[in-house]
């Protein structure tokens, strides 16, 4: 499971399918609808959260906005009406390992994608968190890439 902190609109279209399906399995979760996955370290961050179900249903708003975009069809009944909610913290470090992350997918993924973001320097959040310095975040798997100096907004 992968719920990427960075904007939706630098996934390609396997990554924002992903996304949908793994934020509709967090949704479930959080909502005490299954058992499975309930320890999974991509959720702290929204469990932490005074609001679980109302911030992971924020989050899947902006990934169908994202879609609509695009012309795909995600299937916004699948939620309840977006709340406002308060913004998830997510840190410096943690965005630019996810842009590592999702480049190295991209490379054979969808190349033409990886070209595209390979020499970006600036890279957005997902509307539903907001950017502070600090380091990759504890829940995180890592896995190491080469160092490159980033700006992040």
């Amino acid at each position: 499971m992968r719920i990427w902190s960075i904007h939706p609109s630098y996934l390609d279209i396997k990554g924002l399918v992903a996304v949908w399906r793994e934020g509709l399995l967090a949704l479930h979760v959080l909502s005490g609808k299954t058992t499975g996955y309930t320890k999974h370290p991509q959720l702290q961050r929204f469990k932490e959260h005074c609001a679980p179900v109302e911030v992971i249903t924020a989050y899947l708003h902006a990934i169908v906005d994202e879609a609509e975009k695009r012309n795909y069809k995600f299937n916004r009944q699948k939620l309840q009406p977006i709340k406002k909610v308060n913004k998830i913290t997510v840190t410096r470090d943690q965005l630019e390992y996810e842009t590592k992350h999702l480049k190295e997918k991209l490379k054979n993924r969808d190349p033409q994608k990886f070209i595209a973001l390979e020499q970006q320097l600036i890279f957005s959040v997902h509307p539903l968190f907001e950017l502070v310095d600090g380091p990759v975040a504890s829940w995180e798997k890592i896995v190491v890439y080469k160092k490159t100096e980033k700006i992040f907004e």
